[in-house]
């Protein structure tokens, strides 16, 4: 049997207050970039709460997802480590919580509120293309109910449930 190929999921948090945008500013092995609170889909969890779970862990706030912005396909190659990575992120928009005073994630260096201006001025220091994509896309009222996303409950919890 063939190796079969996998993309890697990941969601993202657009989220919008008073004219500026919650990014998150990391370390990676490309140097200080720009992001989305975002991250990897974690066994026994639906998208949603992937992207709650990883706002909270990215910068310190609560979030609830009210719709799907898009899905977006990338591939990635790391000009340090040479590693060919294929992502498909799926970006949501949604409700700000509360903030909680607690350390932010491995990596994370700080939550920054941006402007569109600052954003697009910054370019060059995104994570990916898809930062400014999903913002766009975000501010041109790209929106899908979440009623269009099935998790069944095996993929959340035991099998035999």
């Amino acid at each position: 049997m063939t190796e079969v190929w996998k993309p890697s999921v990941t969601v993202a948090a657009v989220i919008e207050r008073d004219g500026k945008f919650l990014l998150v500013e990391e370390e990676t092995s490309d140097g200080i970039r720009f992001n989305q609170p975002a991250g990897h889909l974690d066994p026994n969890e639906s998208l949603q709460q992937a992207v709650a779970r990883e706002t909270l862990e990215e910068s310190a706030y609560d979030f609830v997802p009210t719709a799907l912005i898009g899905m977006y396909m990338s591939r990635y190659l790391s000009s340090r480590t040479g590693v060919e990575v294929t992502y498909l992120r799926f970006a949501f928009c949604g409700e700000l919580g509360a903030w909680h005073d607690q350390p932010l994630d491995t990596g994370i260096l700080r939550a920054v509120w941006m402007t569109y201006a600052d954003l697009t001025a910054c370019r060059d220091k995104h994570r990916s293309p898809l930062v400014l994509r999903c913002v766009d896309d975000y501010l041109n009222g790209q929106r899908a109910p979440l009623s269009l996303m099935f998790t069944h409950p095996s993929a959340v919890g035991a099998l035999n449930d």
